[in-house]
């Protein structure tokens, strides 16, 4: 597809916003110049990239002729064995290319709150949850991502009931935003005598995370309750009333936090984690308004979608919405998790390009 229409006013915004930059009171607006930094640097890439794509398409055309060339037939050879590596480049920067034309989502490069939630299957659900936290942690880990417990719920056999972390670093919302929904586990529970596979589920609930400006709490809106924590936690945390719960009024929406030792934190944890849930409400709706135009392949992200099985007897795990399945679950559990998310955002990414007449 020929892009150069749409290079040319992305050439024109960017040279306006170098000219916006440079005046004094840029920074006045600390908000709306971090907004227009970032897509500076998005257009800054999307041009080096077209840059390098159209040098690409003139090495390869004259590597084709010479390839052919009956004069040098050394030379050809060199030139015809350039030709598949400069292809694959063109392949790779015309991806680049069709990223960076398309609107960015403007919560893309926020931290993410992740809640885990034992679903249907009792103790064997809690200890899947236990497993999802796991899988995820190591994946942040490799990733050079920060993970900080927010509020847990254990389990008596050692899972979790529920667990919410915030995970912060470059790109967390990009790219876990695909993994809400119903995750399924099919697998022998260490309690089961008989030997019989059953199947359990827990839920996961990705949440950019949101800022003040995004949702105003108002003080007549929120009801604040201080509490005596429980379960475990050692002594500090079950002698002194440091649990908060938060209720928002308007929509019923309860959190409570109790993992942190002091009122103040758990009260910021929670409000934090209000502000969450109530952007992912607002998205939530705005999905439905948008499906009723749309089919998407990847899903809404909305919590109820089972997305994905863990079978653990055939090492198996199937993604529902792309239809992928790998047959390395043993790895995958150890939070080598690249190849699924890959797929998503190719996929989502093939579908957004087909909805804007970029293919």
């Amino acid at each position: 597809m020929d892009y150069s229409g749409v290079i040319a006013g992305k050439r024109t915004r960017f040279a306006d916003l170098e000219d916006i930059i440079g005046r004094p009171n840029f920074y006045d607006d600390a908000k709306k110049a971090g907004d227009m930094l970032r897509e500076h640097r998005s257009l800054q890439n999307l041009l080096t990239s077209w840059d390098s794509f159209e040098k690409t398409q003139v090495e390869l055309a004259e590597s084709r002729v010479m390839a052919k060339s009956q004069e040098d037939k050394e030379f050809a050879e060199m030139a015809a064995a350039e030709i598949p590596m400069l292809e694959q480049r063109l392949v790779d920067l015309e991806k680049a290319i069709q990223e960076s034309i398309l609107p960015p989502d403007p919560l893309e490069g926020r931290d993410i709150i992740l809640e885990i939630r034992a679903g249907t299957g009792g103790d064997e659900a809690s200890l899947f949850a236990a497993d999802l936290l796991r899988m995820y942690s190591r994946f942040a880990e490799g990733r050079g991502w920060k993970l900080e417990s927010l509020d847990t719920s254990p389990s008596e056999v050692g899972g979790f009931k529920e667990v919410i972390v915030k995970i912060s670093g470059e790109d967390v919302y990009r790219v876990m935003k695909y993994e809400s929904g119903v995750h399924r586990v099919q697998r022998v529970p260490a309690t089961e005598a008989q030997g019989r596979i059953h199947t359990s589920a827990a839920t996961v609930a990705v949440m950019p995370e949101a800022e003040e400006v995004d949702f105003e709490l108002k003080s007549d809106e929120v009801r604040i309750e201080v509490c005596r924590s429980s379960g475990a936690g050692g002594q500090g945390v079950n002698t002194t009333d440091s649990a908060v719960q938060v209720l928002h009024i308007p929509t019923g929406t309860i959190v409570r936090c109790q993992d942190g030792r002091s009122q103040i934190k758990n009260k910021e944890k929670a409000l934090s984690i209000l502000r969450s849930r109530l952007l992912e409400k607002k998205q939530q709706e705005e999905a439905a308004k948008y499906s009723a135009n749309r089919k998407n392949l990847i899903g809404s992200g909305g919590r109820e979608e089972k997305i994905r099985t863990y079978n653990y007897p055939q090492n198996r795990v199937t993604d529902h919405r792309i239809e992928l399945t790998l047959y390395n679950l043993d790895q995958f559990m150890e939070g080598r998790i690249e190849g699924i998310l890959q797929a998503l955002l190719a996929s989502d990414l093939k579908e957004r390009l087909a909805e804007a007449g970029l293919t």
